[in-house]
């Protein structure tokens, strides 16, 4: 492997000898690993879109498997599948051998990975998965080993100089795995139109899964809506807030057809209270409200409601249906909650 000086060894005052050989070292690795990864795309071809297809068409599940560290990366492909569209699991080659295979139904796609393509435990499990009824796709180095001759299709990692200073240790072609079965993954992922609100169905803890709730997951409802008719006076308002489970900072005023016709919040009673005049608080509600409140959508996302909360500088924001009629309400603090 030829040595080369890392692009950041100048920022160094004075490395050390030690210091010098250890980052040079270890630039060498990811350049080795960085054009390993980038010489693939010479590598894709008719056997790649076959990949593909198998598993669009696939009806059952996508079954990965694979021995040692190229198992180890067929775990994180399998996940990746299934969190992107594409029911999937591993299945360890030497389980599958004592039983396991029974988890393979006809119809499903086996993803079999090994650099060499001579692993034993591998090549023993795809011809009885195939006898079972499964496609197979072979994800592999050496493009006339057994497992690629049993395969439908190939993905072929090229033959690759491992990082290893003995070209022993899985390095640079466990890199090229991990990139190929992430470049089928989103390959298939944008054919099926996966969006970002089926990702989230599959993320709900995650922050982005968070941010692409509805708003009528999170939003204040039923007994937790306030709401006030024209003519209601200040003090009653400040009332039914108050005796509003949740005690939202805003109660929504309608008209007798059940219509959003403004908002008063908290801050609107706090300026009304500086005022000193008691009798404002016998007012009725329509003299003080915001007449023009921002409204959302029950299907909008949440991260819609908190762009709009940010944008406009405003605590609460009342969801409405077709009609204008309010059906929830969604408070900053309701974001906090979920930790948006």
């Amino acid at each position: 492997m030829r040595a080369r000086t890392p692009p950041h060894a100048s920022t160094l005052n004075n490395p050390s000898e030690a210091q010098r050989v250890r980052l040079e070292r270890a630039a060498e690795v990811l350049f080795l690993e960085a054009a390993t990864v980038k010489n693939l795309v010479e590598l894709l071809d008719e056997r790649f879109s076959k990949a593909v297809e198998l598993v669009l068409a696939c009806q059952g599940q996508i079954v990965v498997t694979g021995m040692g560290k190229a198992g180890l990366v067929g775990q994180k492909i399998s996940a990746t599948l299934a969190s992107t569209g594409s029911a999937s699991f591993f299945l360890h080659p030497a389980e599958a051998l004592h039983g396991d295979l029974g988890r393979i139904r006809p119809g499903d796609v086996v993803l079999a990975i090994s650099n060499s393509g001579e692993t034993a435990e591998v090549n023993a499990t795809v011809p009885a998965a195939r006898k079972i009824g499964a496609e197979v796709i072979s994800m592999t180095g050496n493009t006339e080993s057994t497992l690629a001759l049993l395969g439908t299709t190939v993905l072929d990692i090229g033959r690759v100089e491992e990082a290893c200073p003995m070209n022993l240790a899985p390095t640079a072609s466990t890199s090229a795995m991990l990139a190929l079965g992430d470049a089928l993954a989103m390959v298939v992922l944008a054919e099926r139109g996966f969006e970002r609100e089926d990702y989230a169905l599959f993320h709900p803890a995650g922050s982005l899964g968070r941010r692409l709730l509805r708003v009528r997951e999170v939003m204040r409802e039923g007994k937790q809506l306030p709401l006030v008719e024209i003519g209601c006076r200040i003090d009653r308002v400040l009332i039914c807030m108050t005796q509003t489970s949740g005690r939202p900072g805003a109660a929504l005023v309608i008209d007798a057809q059940g219509k959003l016709r403004g908002i008063f919040t908290d801050g609107d009673a706090r300026r009304l209270l500086e005022t000193g005049e008691m009798k404002h608080l016998h007012g009725a509600v329509e003299e003080f409200m915001g007449k023009d409140p921002k409204t959302i959508g029950p299907e909008a996302l949440v991260e819609q409601a908190q762009r709009l909360l940010q944008e406009h500088h405003i605590d609460q924001v009342p969801v409405v249906d077709t009609e204008g009629r309010p059906i929830g309400l969604l408070d900053v603090q309701d974001l906090l909650d979920i930790r948006i």
